[in-house]
Formats: structure tokens, sequence, C-alpha cells
């Protein structure tokens, strides 16, 4: 082995022990950066952690504050369906006190009305004065309606119609104030209507009730007529004569004495 091999082996040794070092340098920084690095790892995975537990805090508090919101909806939906039930019921309340105040005011005017009513139907059944031939007397509305209708036929001519309104009259109101005048009448009509019978004895009826009527002396010269029609000239004068005894002084008396002298 020569000087140069010698020299070439001795660099080689150097050599070697340089790349020693340098390798152990470069595991020793490669290791320190690998404990860096593991470190970041830890300290990033720490973070990660951290973070989502962060995230997962912040997602139930969203969850919990979704539930609340919802909650709060529902809160406030019943409270909008409460609201408008209290203003519907407000507005029935209103629609029904009106209602009731035009039930109260219909049911005022009806009681007045029926009041008025009444007042009516009791007035037409109240008695009347009524002044007669002179004379004064009370009658029932109707019977006062009633006779009022049966002359107003009278008037009219309507001698059929006139008795059967008065002889219904009579029967009716046998005790009215209007009974004698009725008689009267009624034996005029029938006279009108040559039912001279019935005529008499209706004035004899009238004379026998009501002797001191008013009318009484026209309804016995009104017999004496009947008698005429009848023929029997014998019972009308005496009738006569006995109208002018009983009642001297009046205008029929007059007229029977002026009668009683073509008789003669």
């Amino acid at each position: 082995m020569n000087l140069r091999t010698l020299s070439l082996l001795a660099g080689s040794k150097w050599l070697v022990v340089w790349g020693l070092s340098a390798w152990i340098g470069i595991a020793q920084a490669a290791l320190f950066e690998d404990n860096e690095a593991r470190k970041a790892i830890l300290d990033l995975r720490q973070r990660v952690e951290q973070s989502n537990a962060a995230i997962k805090s912040l997602t139930d508090e969203n969850a919990q504050l979704r539930r609340a919101l919802l909650d709060f909806q529902g809160q406030i939906d019943g409270l909008k369906a409460e609201l408008s039930q209290s203003r519907g019921a407000q507005e029935q309340a209103t629609r029904t006190q009106a209602e009731l105040a035009r039930a109260v005011s219909d049911f005022q005017i009806r009681q007045k009305d029926l009041a008025v009513g009444v007042e009516d139907r009791l007035r037409r059944f109240d008695p009347v004065k009524v002044t007669l031939d002179g004379l004064e007397f009370m009658a029932e509305p109707a019977e006062k309606r009633d006779y009022d209708a049966a002359m107003e036929t009278f008037r009219k001519g309507d001698f059929a119609t006139a008795q059967l309104a008065l002889a219904a009259f009579v029967q009716r109101y046998r005790t009215s104030g209007y009974a004698a005048s009725s008689l009267f009448w009624l034996g005029n009509a029938q006279y009108a209507n040559k039912d001279y019978k019935e005529s008499m004895a209706n004035f004899q009826l009238m004379l026998k009730s009501a002797p001191t009527h008013p009318r009484a002396p026209e309804a016995m010269l009104a017999v004496s007529n009947v008698q005429i029609e009848l023929k029997d000239l014998k019972g009308a004068r005496k009738t006569m004569e006995e109208l002018v005894k009983a009642y001297p002084a009046s205008e029929t008396a007059a007229t029977a004495r002026e009668r009683l002298l073509r008789l003669r």
C-alpha cells in the first residue's frame, strides 16, 4: 500500500465522518421539525376540537333559540287567534246589543200600539150619551151603530131592508133607550111595505111601553092610518079621539081633529 493509497483512505474516513455528522444533523433537524409538526398538529387538533365544541354549542343554542322562536311564534299566533276571537266576540256582542235594542224598541212600539188598540177597543165599548127625539140616554157604541145603520137604510127609502134591520134591533136591544123609537120606525117601515097588521102591533107596543114618549102622539095617529087602510073607520075615529084626549096640546092632536071632521 503506497502513500497515495493511504492518503486516499485517510481522506475517505474523514469523508465518512463528515457524512455521518451531516446525516446526524439532518436527522436531528428532521426530528426537531417532526416534533414541532406533531405539536402543531396537536395544537391544531385542539383548536379544531374547540371549534367543533363551539360550533356544537352554537348549534345547540341555535336549536334552542329556534325552539324558543317557534314557541314564541305559537304564542303570538295564539294571541292573534284570541284577539280575533275577542274582536269577533266584541262584534257579536255589539250586534247582539243592537239587535236587543231594536227588539226592545219594537216591543215598546208594539206595546204602545197594543195599548192604543186596547184603549180604542175599550172606548168602543164605553157607553156614549145619545140625544134622540128630545130624550137623553146612554147607549153602547154597538147599539148606536146598529140603530144609525138601520135608520140610514130607512132614510134611503129601502123600507124592506130597514124593516129587517129595525126588527133585528128591537129583538137584540129590548131595554135600549132606542127601544121606543125603533118600534116607531119599525111600524112605519112595515106600513110602507103594506104589512099593516104587524105595523099596528108595533105602534101599539110602543104606546104601551112608552106612553109619554115624544113620538107617542104620532104613533097613535099612525095606528088610525093603519085602521083606515084596513077599512076600520070606526076604529080609526076612536083612536083619533083618544089621541086628542091624551095629547091635546100636540100638533098631532090638531091633525087628528081635522081628520075627525072629514070622517063624520
